[in-house]
């Protein structure tokens, strides 16, 4: 009795890692194929019709006019494409972090490359046009100075540092 159970016992063991390792393959399978798939792109797949609509002409007349009138140079690169600036707040503010960190430590041109990079970021951030006026200023572009105190006083005439930068503007037209 305990020999036959033995056997059973044994048998039923065996069946179970038999079943163990054919389903520990199949996931191993399953997972090979997904990786695989993973590092193959669609995109090569998928051709995406970037003409315009055939009554785009017709419905937009002045449009191919106003193309013409774009600076190649500057707003279109080679292919035809027009180029963006990344929108993008949150690098804007930690570069105006960071250019605080540089005028604290009176590093001004470092200052001044850090907020231009937040205004590249973010164009017309109020701040960010206030102190880089401040740090031209400090470096002696009076020209630099005013046009970023204008751009400020065009951004928020009544601001924080409105009275600041007029008083900047007119002391920098004084000095002619």
């Amino acid at each position: 009795m305990r020999i036959r159970f033995l056997i059973i016992f044994l048998a039923l063991l065996a069946t179970i890692s038999v079943a163990q390792d054919s389903s520990d393959k199949k996931a191993s399978d399953q997972a090979t194929a997904r990786s695989r798939e993973a590092e193959e792109s669609s995109s090569h797949d998928t051709r995406i019709d970037i003409s315009p609509p055939r009554d785009d002409a017709k419905n937009h007349p002045g449009s191919k006019a106003a193309i013409e009138d774009l600076d190649v140079q500057e707003n279109i690169d080679a292919s035809g494409v027009q180029e963006f600036h990344p929108w993008n707040p949150m690098k804007a503010l930690k570069n105006i972090e960071v250019g605080d960190f540089y005028f604290k430590r009176k590093n001004y041109k470092a200052a001044i490359e850090r907020y231009k990079e937040a205004l590249y970021y973010k164009d017309n951030d109020a701040t960010a046009s206030f102190r880089l006026a401040v740090c031209e200023e400090k470096l002696g572009d009076k020209s630099e100075a005013k046009k970023y105190y204008e751009q400020y006083l065009k951004i928020l005439p009544l601001g924080p540092f409105a009275k600041e930068a007029q008083g900047s503007l007119e002391r920098l037209n004084a000095r002619k």
